[in-house]
């Protein structure tokens, strides 16, 4: 089936579905409405806004679950919303056909509203609100939701190496079609298994898992959170990484610098995490390494899978990013080395 094709399809079948949501009273009543697909993220899910003139609802198509059973987003909807963050209403769920009717959140993410930005004060403003919501997510007592799907999912070592191994197959053997040789595999293997089993073994908090600028909306300017279905326990660092070193924007070094102070000085400093700045900047750093390294697996990987060129584009920018913090250590001059020559090789 070609797109055009899926498209005039799966318009049908939102029609069809939205109006078993009026039926049910969920929305509405409604007489008319238009049906427009909108530009989907990275993921299999497919997005259509239905506008019924006076109210705009967004419809979310995903995997159906046979029997309806639990649904991540769903979940972490709810357990969201309870704890005050927020994150996009939803209307109507039939899980069974694959059908979340969801809030429409407009088409501003913050990505958007930092491209208008008229100066760094109003950057370091959007983001101190983004900072916030942050803080909120990781304020969540696992204890209080033990029956959830994050309480049992980790970024524990394997997990951690497992995406490293993901970017040498999508990124350097995929995308550079390079088979790298016994001695740089060992090299690279080596540290990131150092790097993972200190990330690792750090205390660990509940993590949106992909918090950047694309997945906060910015509707009547109040900051949104969407995409949380994948979240799990993991280090402070793997989301504020996510954030700061965000390989869609680069924010002003003084800027970086305060959000990392605020977060410091806001969250962790008064909690049994890590003992000094000094400690927490050095894991971020690490974090910062993995973090970036899988994001390049990422951007390969939509690229082989989907032909999306859109995100190309962000490998050179990620890959400096990269370099840059490797430079700042000795113990990662080797990985350095066979990284660049790999990049700089293609």
């Amino acid at each position: 089936m070609n797109l055009e094709t899926q498209i005039k399809t799966e318009k049908i079948l939102v029609d069809s579905l939205f109006q078993n949501s009026i039926s049910a009273g969920k929305v509405g009543p409604f007489d008319k409405w238009k049906i427009q697909r909108l530009t989907g993220d990275a993921s299999s899910r497919r997005y259509y806004r239905v506008d019924c003139t006076e109210k705009q609802f967004v419809v979310c198509l995903q995997q159906p679950l046979e029997g309806g059973g639990r649904d991540s987003f769903v979940d972490m909807q709810s357990l969201l919303t309870r704890e005050q963050i927020r994150v996009p209403h939803i209307y109507d769920v039939d899980l069974e056909r694959g059908y979340l009717l969801e809030e429409d959140l407009g088409d501003q993410t913050l990505l958007g509203f930092l491209s208008k930005l008229r100066s760094p004060r109003e950057e370091l403003e959007a983001y101190e609100g983004a900072l916030r919501e942050l803080i909120k997510i990781h304020s969540i007592k696992k204890d209080n939701y033990l029956d959830s799907s994050f309480a049992s999912l980790f970024f524990d070592k394997e997990k951690l190496m497992s995406e490293v191994a993901f970017t040498v197959k999508q990124l350097i053997e995929g995308l550079f079609s390079q088979a790298l040789s016994e001695e740089k595999k060992k090299v690279l293997e080596t540290t990131f298994e150092g790097i993972c089993q200190t990330l690792a073994s750090q205390k660990m908090v509940v993590t949106h898992r992909d918090y950047h600028s694309r997945n906060i909306m910015m509707k009547n300017s109040e900051l949104i959170v969407i995409d949380f279905q994948d979240a799990r326990m993991g280090i402070p660092q793997y989301d504020l990484v996510s954030l700061l070193e965000d390989c869609y924007y680069k924010i002003s070094r003084q800027n970086k610098h305060a959000l990392k102070k605020m977060y410091w000085e806001e969250f962790l400093k008064d909690k049994e995490y890590q003992s000094s700045f000094e400690e927490f900047s050095i894991l971020y750093d690490k974090m910062a390494i993995q973090r970036i390294f899988k994001a390049l697996g990422s951007f390969a990987y939509i690229y082989r899978l989907r032909g999306d060129i859109r995100y190309l584009k962000y490998i050179g920018y990620a890959f400096e990013k990269l370099r840059d913090i490797l430079f700042r250590y000795k113990e990662f001059n080797q990985l350095r080395v066979v990284l660049s020559e790999v990049y700089y090789e293609y």
